[in-house]
């Protein structure tokens, strides 16, 4: 299957002209080899079962050897020889040099190493595929483009229809399910990764045993709650329904989930525009990509045409998950903004050097005037805060995005832009 580019190959250009070697993480399925592969020079495997026996013996008597060759040298699986890890380290500070050497492994398993490599093993975050990276975005309409001239922006059309959004949700930004040649096919990565997280990979990453049914009745509680400020003791009510759970081990479960790269939540944004205790501080429940949580209601993309309700939180964690792919490359963040009046952004967008965007997310048009007034009002609030404010004034909005499943992106009077996701890049 030919190469799709990702956003990630530039940054990690970038790490290699900083440091000496860059760590690829995220989670499995994601395409870290692969596109570590379009830049390293030489590439070690320790999976190939071929070479297998002879790489980790030398790695275990003579890692060093193993360090010779055209940089920069991939190093895939380096977790099955954490010595790798200490020689690149000991080479990185012989030498001195930037970019020689890329380390990528499975999610799945956590190696202790005897030092951080701070300093010299820079990590990089991959996240699944946007859409624009799929090329289900036509990406008509960058981000950045908006952050520089957002007067510039008129209109937008997007190609991508109601159902083939509903069928990128259901199948997720997992590049081998792109290259498939059935629906069918294409929807089996995400479950699979579901079903191998709960079973298999959770009792990896911290070398203890799992109980499965528990993993997954979390996994499953979480898909229900996604995209919503559900409590703490919600999810863990709804697995100690089923299953005796102590808190601590709860935790346990999560702090699993989290190092798989699975969950994925949001932090709140929390402007001093209302008073502290008006402020929701929790953060909002996320996994890394929609698929996940369809898998784990066990739902097709035709149970969709008869619950928008459930579709609409699919869709913000869709569109969250392109956000934060489209910011990596701003080098920003994101976050999201509520009150306990009502008063939400679903998604607040910050750029390194202060700029942010406020974003609300709406299936169809019905909901766009509602997202808009949230937005402005916001805004309003802002600089009423500024007028009465004896101290730190706040930045005010410098774009304010209703994103949508529609077919048709405009700007309207009050300043606020209607952007179909299809239509967006970074």
């Amino acid at each position: 299957m030919e190469y799709k580019k990702r956003i990630i190959d530039k940054l990690l250009k970038y790490k290699l002209e900083a440091f000496g070697a860059a760590l690829i993480v995220g989670p499995k399925g994601c395409g870290k080899t692969t596109s570590a592969k379009q830049i390293a020079s030489t590439i070690i495997e320790f999976e190939d079962e071929d070479y297998r026996e002879q790489l980790l013996k030398i790695a275990e008597i003579q890692p060093s050897k193993l360090l010779q060759g055209k940089k920069p040298i991939l190093f895939d699986e380096w977790q099955d020889s954490p010595k790798i890890w200490g020689a690149i380290r000991k080479s990185i500070d012989d030498t001195g040099e930037v970019g020689m050497y890329i380390l990528t492994g499975s999610s799945s398993q956590e190696v202790d190493t005897p030092h951080t490599g701070t300093m010299r093993i820079s990590r990089l975050k991959m996240l699944p595929m946007s859409l624009y990276e799929s090329n289900e975005s036509n990406g008509e309409i960058s981000l950045m483009d908006l952050f520089d001239c957002h007067d510039a922006f008129k209109s937008c059309v997007s190609n991508l229809s109601f159902d083939d959004l509903i069928f990128a949700i259901c199948r997720g930004g997992w590049p081998h399910s792109l290259g498939l040649a059935s629906s069918r096919a294409k929807l089996e990565i995400a479950k699979d990764l579901f079903v191998q997280t709960y079973s298999v990979d959770i009792n990896k990453i911290s070398n203890t045993k799992r109980n499965p049914k528990i993993a997954q009745t979390i996994l499953q509680s979480y898909s229900r709650n996604i995209c919503t400020l559900a409590e703490t003791n919600t999810i863990y009510a709804d697995v100690a329904a089923n299953f005796e759970l102590s808190k601590n081990t709860y935790y346990d479960y999560m702090e699993d989930l989290n190092k798989l790269y699975i969950i994925d939540d949001i932090d709140a944004w929390c402007p001093s525009i209302r008073s502290k205790t008006a402020i929701r501080s929790s953060k909002k429940r996320n996994l890394i990509d929609p698929s996940i949580a369809v898998a784990a209601m066990g739902l097709s993309p035709e149970f969709f045409n008869r619950d928008f309700n459930t579709l609409g939180f699919l869709f913000e964690s869709l569109c969250i998950r392109d956000l934060k792919v489209y910011s990596q490359s701003l080098d920003g963040r994101v976050s999201y903004y509520r009150d306990r009046y009502g008063l939400e952004a679903d998604c607040v967008l910050h750029l390194n050097d202060g700029r942010y965007a406020l974003i609300e997310f709406k299936l169809g048009e019905d909901g766009i005037d509602e997202g808009a007034k949230h937005l402005c009002k916001i805004e309003r609030l802002i600089i009423e805060h500024n007028e009465s404010s004896k101290h730190g004034k706040l930045r005010l909005p410098d774009l304010k995005i209703v994103i949508t499943a529609t077919k048709y992106g405009y700007k309207r009077e009050d300043g606020v832009m209607v952007i179909p996701i299809g239509c967006l890049k970074n």
